[in-house]
């Protein structure tokens, strides 16, 4: 009966580990997103900065792989909207999300999923395979950013103002 109960112990005590583990680099994620939020490059001739966001979801869904990586970026954006000063800038809530940036935020959740989904799968085994990863990942966050920001200016101006200089 003591090994019966060791062993159960033992496997509540590892799963217990082993979400806490989870939920501490779930939450490292959406604080490396948040710092480099905070890097920020105005344009002038676009509503759109460059930030070091993008960076941070393409690195910490490649790190962290899909299903954690898309929790991280699901925890960023919620901080965000209940009004934690994680965007760029320190901003945060609805409005923030709803502007004309709303769509690159939306779009770091799906690139975090695809990223960490193939980084699953071996796409980072080599530079030329990172390289490539990232660059799909990117591809994902402008698609949802200049669909978006194209009801605000339109389809044209979005894609020269929001994805051309990036």
């Amino acid at each position: 009966m003591n090994d019966t109960l060791a062993l159960t112990l033992t496997r509540r005590a590892g799963f217990r580990l082993t979400a806490l583990t989870n939920a501490a680099l779930v939450l490292l994620g959406a604080l490396v997103v948040a710092l480099l939020a905070q890097v920020r490059i105005a344009l002038p001739f676009t509503p759109v900065p460059i930030t070091g966001q993008t960076l941070g979801v393409l690195l910490v869904a490649a790190a962290l792989g899909s299903r954690r990586g898309a929790t991280s970026l699901g925890l960023y954006l919620a901080g965000g909207l209940a009004g934690l000063p994680v965007f760029t800038g320190g901003a945060s809530g609805m409005a923030y999300l709803t502007g004309a940036t709303g769509g690159y935020l939306v779009g770091f959740l799906a690139a975090a999923a695809l990223v960490g989904w193939l980084a699953e799968r071996g796409w980072t085994r080599t530079w030329v395979q990172t390289a490539a990863l990232f660059t799909l990942g990117s591809l994902v966050i402008y698609t949802f950013g200049a669909l978006y920001l194209s009801t605000f200016i339109g389809l044209r101006q979005a894609l020269i103002a929001g994805v051309w200089p990036f």
